[in-house]
């Protein structure tokens, strides 16, 4: 589609990080690109130019409609600027920051000509909501590209009126399980639920925004027919249209939150609480409490510690694991997988799944195939819930092969063993790498209790050997611990923590100790539980304890499941 722009939208470029180029069709495409950013994010200023935007393209005799486009390569809106919102110091700060949003997404919400976003990537929170906002959405069919209302996992609540208008695209239950989950809705998710009006290729995503967004200006914007005797529409009708129901839906919801934060987290509750008011006294009325809500919980102290973690978590992801930040980590796209078990077929999934090819040994043709069933089975179960196509699942699986000797494994820069808890095995295996692969191959081992200094004794290259351990199961738990010994290299540290954030890891590095850094602080805790237990406890005392202060489980339910 041609585009042409005026000296005045170039000059807007110049200004911010909102342009607009308008099509000889009329449609005025507004791109929002943040400089020096490689995500967009709803910073401090953005109320007040998307505004005067907002105002030139209704006041343009020559746009008849507009397409909301990021100009970055896979975001969409990343939500607010989470920086900014920390630094707000008052109530009346936070009071200001939710009205203007809700009066600016109000203003295009109603807009006299059609709006549609063209989502290619992630649209989190603000983002989402933005969105939700316009006229009509249209959405990549990329992997990349989803929806989400994460803010409840920062103590915060979504802010600009998205559980309401989600709740009108969809259903209330639909906007409690969102909002009270910050999941994610993928692009055929979201068209199914009727939040997205089209999923197209990325391609084409701009065209057929700028198309519906035509035919929204020529055809008017209707409301879209409903299957009033559809099961999500009964439902409806059963539970959110009448007192009762509406009754019976937010005591269940109220039930369910206390039994799972055990009323330690106050986001959850206000995001029921807003919806509550939407479902009895409608949209404005919701939006006051709302308002009221984030001012509160944006003051709060759960939030700012929430936060907090987010912002360390996120520092984390930049780190490579050494003192030195300069230490760059080896290039792996191959590496070698001993042990076939849970946690070897584990590693292997979720290095095949990031494009990393994997040479799989066992000892046994029998235990390759368990290991090869037990990755096949992830893959076959995110294609059967449409998380992943089948040509994806065919070209990750081509990523992997299998061996009963070191062939295909001699030249690979990085070997994992996870073979059983044996220092004499694990001192063969190291022994037999040594000498069957390069000089310069990192070997790292995923022990859970072995000191890594006991295992590397017997390495002629002890600077090769490291510590990775992962937790099962190994494609759900995000944590990896890397364990460098005195002699470990920077660069092997830097490489096994490289490797971890390409697996989706949450990686941090501890020197090499007993039970390395998970075990060393869950073992205090479970021996002080074991204590009161000989001083007269029962467990259920212990266990509801420490449940009400917080933990998901108590420490004698624990001493059960890890043994």
């Amino acid at each position: 589609m041609m585009m042409t722009e005026s000296s005045e939208n170039a000059a807007a470029k110049a200004r911010g990080p909102l342009s607009v180029e308008v099509t000889p069709e009329g449609v005025a495409v507004i791109t929002y690109d943040v400089p020096g950013h490689s995500m967009n994010t709803l910073q401090a200023d953005f109320i007040v130019s998307f505004g005067e935007l907002f105002e030139r393209v209704i006041s343009d005799r020559n746009v008849v409609a507009a397409v909301l486009i990021s100009g970055k390569k896979d975001s969409f809106i990343a939500g607010a600027d989470l920086k900014m919102l920390d630094k707000v110091v008052s109530r009346d700060d936070a009071l200001a920051i939710s009205r203007q949003g809700h009066e600016a997404l109000a203003r295009l919400n109603k807009a006299s000509k059609p709006f549609v976003a063209a989502i290619h990537g992630a649209a989190l929170g603000g983002g989402m909501e933005v969105a939700l906002a316009c006229h009509a959405r249209v959405m990549s069919d990329s992997s990349k590209t989803h929806f989400a209302l994460p803010e409840v996992q920062i103590g915060l609540l979504p802010g600009l009126n998205g559980l309401q208008r989600l709740a009108q695209l969809t259903s209330v239950q639909v906007a409690l399980d969102y909002g009270l989950t910050g999941k994610k809705m993928r692009a055929r998710k979201a068209r199914k639920l009727g939040v997205a009006d089209d999923v197209v290729p990325r391609p084409i995503l701009l065209q057929v925004a700028s198309e519906l967004a035509l035919k929204l200006a020529k055809s008017g914007r209707k409301p879209k027919k409903k299957n009033w005797l559809s099961k999500s529409e009964l439902m409806k009708l059963a539970l959110e249209k009448n007192p009762l129901g509406r009754r019976l839906l937010f005591s269940k919801a109220r039930q369910a939150l206390r039994k799972k934060t055990g009323g330690h987290y106050p986001a959850p509750e206000r995001i029921v609480d807003v919806l509550e008011c939407f479902a009895n006294d409608g949209f404005e009325a919701s939006q006051r409490i709302e308002a009221e809500s984030f001012a509160e919980l944006l003051q709060s102290e759960v939030a700012a510690n929430l936060m907090s973690i987010f912002f360390a978590t996120t520092a984390l992801k930049k780190d490579n694991g050494c003192h030195d930040p300069s230490v760059k980590a080896r290039t792996v796209e191959k590496m070698g997988m001993l042990g076939a078990g849970l946690m070897g077929a584990g590693i292997a999934y979720v290095s095949v799944d990031k494009g990393i090819d994997v040479r799989l040994k066992d000892r046994d043709d029998a235990g390759l195939a368990r290991g090869v069933k037990y990755i096949t089975d992830i893959f076959d179960t995110r294609v059967k819930r449409r998380r992943l196509d089948p040509s994806a699942r065919a070209s990750k699986l081509a990523r992997l092969s299998t061996t009963l000797d070191y062939r295909g494994i001699s030249h690979v820069p990085l070997i994992i063993e996870a073979v059983f808890e044996d220092l004499a095995l694990k001192h063969r295996v190291l022994t037999e790498v040594e000498e069957a692969c390069d000089k310069d191959v990192i070997f790292a081992s995923n022990t859970s209790s072995l000191p890594i200094s006991r295992i590397a004794e017997v390495a002629k290259r002890p600077e090769n050997v490291v510590g990775m351990h992962y937790f099962s199961p190994v494609h759900k738990m995000p944590l990896l611990e890397v364990i460098r010994t005195e002699r470990t290299s920077d660069e092997v540290v830097a490489t096994a923590v490289a490797v971890g954030k390409r697996q989706g890891k949450t990686v941090i590095v501890v020197n090499d100790g007993v039970g390395f850094y998970t075990s060393r602080v869950l073992g205090p805790y479970m021996n002080e539980a074991s204590y009161l237990l000989t001083e007269g406890c029962s467990v259920e005392e212990i266990d509801q304890a420490m449940m009400r202060f917080g933990w998901p489980v108590g420490p004698m339910t624990l001493i059960d499941e890890v043994g």
